[in-house]
């Protein structure tokens, strides 16, 4: 409802209070009320209300001639709710539109509650049919709105699986975009398993139709995806695909959909928010489901490009073996071994001669240095002569270097070239001087 239904709700609920308090404390079931008291009440509730606007979808035209009243059912085209409306003859006849189910309308009239029957019915005093114009301002107000949430956005897109074992399929019954899509998707991929669900896909139920279908499919855990198709239409004819409830349904599910309306020049929204655009129902199952031909005909592609490029990586590998077995080192092997050792035995001959060589040389240095080491040693010093005289203490000797070392009754030790000789100290003489009294007292 739009207009003066928003400035009427609250007289409602407040009208819809008052009884509740006095049923509260003066109804009961030793006192009940009356039906007339209930009507009565319920008419005066309503009555409250006033007159407002309403929007909706005529799905029946009751209109007989010498009659004074005209009778309609108005339906919301997003939900399975109806509403009864009466209204003068006149105002169906004289619309600047043609009036017919299925059209969209704003009516301006006032609720009345008939006691007698116990039906709500709405008395309408104004009907303004919505144009093609206004039926596009609001989609594309919608189509504003979706884009701001970000609805249409790419990452929001669910890949399509290459190859589906079950597809979902929202359409018409006996259609011809049902027939398209079975025909084409089996003639490209013969296993192929459809789950179809036939829906109105035009009309005021068509949008719950399609709903109830869409959530039957999306909780089917087989269904691998969804196409929704139609073989395009009007405008009108496509509306439910624009409704605001189907676009989210679409979004909010988590199998992939496949929008395939068939209608070029005005794209619905559901193309927008679905995962993947089709032109035509024709085009969504070529998109959908693989050719196998095609399938096949890449696999013996790819598999004669395989055993080419085997088949050149043999060649190539075979042709590298030939010309590493064609070089000297792998043609006669043992030649660089007998050219090495011909150069090992020059090498050794070479240093055992540089290494005799040697060894004479320094066999001369260490006879020379043998000499000189005799010549002046202590044995041949000894043999010239000379003797080595030593001061026994004890056991204990030290070599006799001056007088002082040797005082008179010392036991000395004198080593000469062939052996020892014990003596003993009588007595000192320095050099140059005479010998001491004790020295010439023993020689007396």
């Amino acid at each position: 409802m739009t207009g003066q239904p928003e400035r009427t709700g609250e007289p409602q609920t407040q009208a819809a209070g008052a009884p509740a308090n006095s049923a509260a404390t003066a109804n009961s079931a030793e006192q009940p009320y009356p039906v007339r008291s209930v009507a009565i009440k319920v008419a005066q509730w309503i009555d409250r209300l006033g007159s407002i606007w309403v929007e909706g979808q005529i799905t029946q035209i009751n209109l007989r001639p010498g009659t004074r009243t005209a009778f309609l059912v108005l339906r919301d085209p997003s939900a399975d709710m109806s509403l009864s409306v009466t209204c003068d003859p006149d105002l169906i006849r004289k619309s600047p539109i043609p009036l017919q189910e299925g059209s969209r309308v704003v009516v301006y009239g006032k609720l009345s509650f008939f006691t007698g029957r116990g039906t709500l019915s709405l008395r309408v005093i104004e009907i303004r049919p919505v144009g093609i114009g206004e039926l596009l301002a609001r989609i594309e107000r919608l189509k504003a709105l979706l884009a701001a949430e970000g609805l249409f956005d790419p990452r929001l897109k669910r890949p399509i699986p290459f190859l589906p074992e079950t597809i979902g399929l929202i359409t018409g019954r006996a259609s011809a975009a049902e027939r398209d899509v079975l025909t084409v998707a089996r003639n490209r991929w013969p296993a192929v398993r459809f789950e179809i669900r036939n829906t109105a896909v035009q009309g005021p139920s068509a949008v719950p139709q399609m709903l109830e279908a869409l959530t039957q499919l999306d909780r089917d855990p087989a269904v691998d995806v969804i196409v929704l198709a139609r073989g395009g239409g009007s405008v009108e004819d496509l509306l439910p695909f624009s409704d605001e409830a189907l676009c989210r349904a679409i979004v909010a599910a988590t199998t992939p959909i496949v929008s395939a309306i068939g209608h070029e020049p005005d794209n619905p929204l559901s193309d927008l928010v679905a995962d993947l655009r089709a032109a035509t129902p024709t085009d969504a199952a070529k998109r959908v489901v693989p050719d196998a031909a095609a399938e096949l005909a890449g696999v013996r592609d790819m598999r004669a490009r395989s055993a080419a490029a085997l088949r050149g990586w043999v060649d190539r590998e075979t042709r590298a073996l030939t010309q590493l077995r064609s070089r000297p080192v792998l043609a006669d092997p043992l030649r660089e071994i007998d050219r090495r050792r011909e150069e090992i035995e020059r090498l050794r001959a070479s240093a055992r001669r540089t290494a005799a060589q040697a060894i004479r040389t320094e066999d001369t240095a260490t006879r020379h240095l043998r000499e000189k080491l005799t010549a002046v040693g202590p044995a041949a010093t000894l043999a010239r002569g000379y003797a080595v005289v030593q001061r026994v203490a004890g056991t204990e000797r030290h070599v006799v270097r001056t007088i002082a070392d040797a005082p008179a009754g010392s036991q000395l030790r004198i080593r000469v070239a062939d052996g020892a000789i014990s003596a003993a100290a009588l007595g000192t003489q320095a050099l140059g001087t005479r010998p001491t009294e004790d020295t010439e007292t023993r020689r007396s």
